[in-house]
């Protein structure tokens, strides 16, 4: 048995519809996977390949928890996305065998302080602050693929205070679900308990304390929170 010279780090978990929970590893996030969404933020969809940033595990916001407003922005804007839950790992993923590894779906918000993001951009900086600080990241239930499938087509949508944000279908998104898996396959050795975020769909907006949240894909799920 290791003898850590610290208490090691509990394992983030989230929920499993019909019980237990599914322990989370890393987490990735694919970068303008919707065509209109990425035009409302000033590029071409047409000329880009896939491209993945990060957020650390503990961002996680579980069971409908409150999710406290970020410190050092006045911007924080909300984006829902369909999120993958790997089961079994791999290297240089076959597009055509790219399902066999997904254990499961959820629905996640991917919050972003957009000032601070528009600020490294300028500055031709990493925007991992942006996207990867506390509490950035609630999370639904996670829906087993052997329950409900493989979605690749459904309404994904967002309301906040009960008013409609963001709403489009699974379909519109610019990579696939295989094709997202084998692409970040390239680039990193997916192993088990890694959550992919898919990217999302236009209607992106800022939110502040005290908003509620609620999000939904069509067969997979819901996710709330309130800002506080």
């Amino acid at each position: 048995m290791t003898d850590f010279v610290i208490p090691p780090p509990a394992i983030p978990g989230i929920p499993v519809l019909g019980g237990g929970l599914f322990p989370v590893r890393r987490i990735f996030c694919v970068g303008r996977n919707y065509a209109e969404h990425a035009r409302e933020m000033g590029h071409d969809p047409t000329r880009e390949a896939p491209f993945f940033f990060t957020k650390p595990a503990d961002a996680l916001v579980t069971g409908g928890a409150d999710t406290p407003y970020p410190s050092l922005t006045q911007d924080l804007h909300h984006e829902i996305e369909l999120v993958v839950a790997i089961g079994k790992g791999g290297a240089d993923i076959a597009e055509a065998a790219a399902l066999d590894h997904v254990w499961g779906y959820a629905v996640g918000l991917d919050l972003t302080r957009r000032d601070l993001q528009a600020e490294a951009k300028k500055a031709g900086r990493p925007w991992d602050m942006a996207k990867g600080f506390d509490h950035s990241a609630p999370i639904g239930t996670i829906a087993p693929a052997e329950r409900i499938g493989h979605p690749a087509a459904g309404r994904i949508a967002l309301t906040v205070n009960g008013a409609p944000r963001q709403a489009s279908d699974l379909a519109n998104m610019i990579w696939s679900v295989p094709e997202t898996i084998a692409a970040l396959s390239r680039h990193v050795r997916l192993a088990p308990g890694d959550l992919i975020f898919t990217g999302t769909p236009e209607g992106v907006a800022a939110v502040g304390r005290g908003d509620r949240l609620e999000g939904s894909v069509e067969g997979v799920g819901t996710v709330t929170t309130r800002l506080v």
